[in-house]
């Protein structure tokens, strides 16, 4: 009999371990039980989900964290695999909260139509452009805040340092602090300030050049993956590798442009009732993918010739300046789309049209 059920698996992802579930083609809980989150647990898994019938799908939450190795073993597997939002708040509070409960939920969710989208598969060079791109992100932010710290432990230093380093640009200052020469006496307030600023310094030195090397990495695997991308205004390697990361390795799995539009954030949400036809702000999304388009329309702004002729068009109709940005970020996810995906779609409108 376990031959003819079709069932529909759901996971809830941990750590160390993930709780699965099964119910059957009407939504019947069969059963739900732990696995380690190990290459044996993922085949244990899967076994004991088709001891129950034939698996149509499985729901999984955190495809892209928790559940990402799960996810790459069931897809070379053959078997579907569902991303599934975790539950809202409400519902929550309606169902209560535990692993086997989110579990059941996960494949409820599949199996109603609610959850359906495709994860993304992370094994392209895509993923290596995100991995790389973590350490260059975060190089960024400590870089960001070693400045920072300098010209704060400046301020507060005594006359003779501060006003030797004052005004000076960021350039400047780094090469001066990073070549002083402090002294030794480091109970002297002066001495342990001096060596405290040549070590940022320092720092800031070596993170600048880490950087650089994580640039020079992602500059060909971005010209690789989508080579036209790169040739848009105002793309550069930095804008273009976040926009690839939101597309994944597979991009097909976004219906439309419209979709990826969507999932950057500039598609406007209808928001219309009785006779006001209206649409609100979509604040929801891939916010990093958001600033990236809103970076490259502020380029365009400042560099594109038709892009500034759309602007004072569009101002001496009496727009605003955010409502132009988000017209413009919504005209780039199009012109963006079909340079990630091979997806046939139709040719873009030009500005003075849109």
């Amino acid at each position: 009999m376990a031959d003819q059920i079709v069932v529909v698996g759901g996971v809830d992802t941990h750590t160390d371990f993930h709780q699965a579930a099964v119910i059957d083609s009407i939504g019947r809980h069969l059963a739900t039980a732990p696995f380690p989150t190990t290459p044996d647990g993922y085949r244990r898994l899967l076994e004991w989900m088709r001891s129950h019938g034939d698996v149509l799908a499985v729901g999984a939450e955190g495809t892209g964290a928790y559940g990402s190795e799960l996810a790459r073993f069931l897809l070379a597997n053959e078997v579907m695999v569902v991303d599934v939002d975790r539950p809202d708040r409400k519902a929550r509070r309606a169902n209560g909260k535990s692993d086997p409960v989110d579990a059941y939920a996960a494949a409820t969710a599949v199996l109603s139509g609610r959850a359906n989208g495709r994860p993304k598969t992370r094994d392209g060079i895509v993923e290596a452009i995100r991995s790389l791109r973590v350490v260059r992100r975060s190089a960024i932010k400590a870089r960001t805040q070693t400045i920072n710290q300098i010209r704060t432990l400046i301020v507060s230093a005594p006359a003779e340092v501060r006003e030797r380093l004052r005004g000076l640009p960021t350039y400047q200052l780094i090469s001066q602090l990073s070549r002083s020469r402090p002294g030794t006496d480091l109970a002297d307030p002066n001495c342990a300030v001096k060596t405290a600023l040549r070590r940022l310094a320092r720092r800031h030195q070596n993170l600048t050049a880490e950087i650089a090397e994580a640039d020079a990495e992602l500059e060909p695997l971005v010209a690789q993956a989508a080579p036209g991308l790169l040739e848009l205004i105002g793309v550069g390697t930095e804008t273009a590798a976040q926009l690839l990361i939101t597309a994944g390795d597979n991009p097909d799995r976004l219906k439309s442009e419209a979709a990826f539009a969507h999932l950057c954030g500039v598609a406007p949400i209808s928001a219309s009732s009785g006779r006001t036809n209206r649409h609100r702000l979509n604040r929801g999304g891939d916010r990093q993918a958001n600033h990236a388009l809103y970076t490259i329309a502020l380029v365009r702004m400042r560099y594109d010739v038709r892009t500034r002729l759309y602007v004072a068009r569009r101002t001496a109709e009496g727009m605003s300046k955010k409502d132009i940005f988000r017209c413009l970020k919504r005209f780039i996810a199009r012109e963006v789309y079909k340079h990630l995906t091979s997806t046939n779609i139709p040719q873009v409108q030009l500005l003075q049209t849109a």
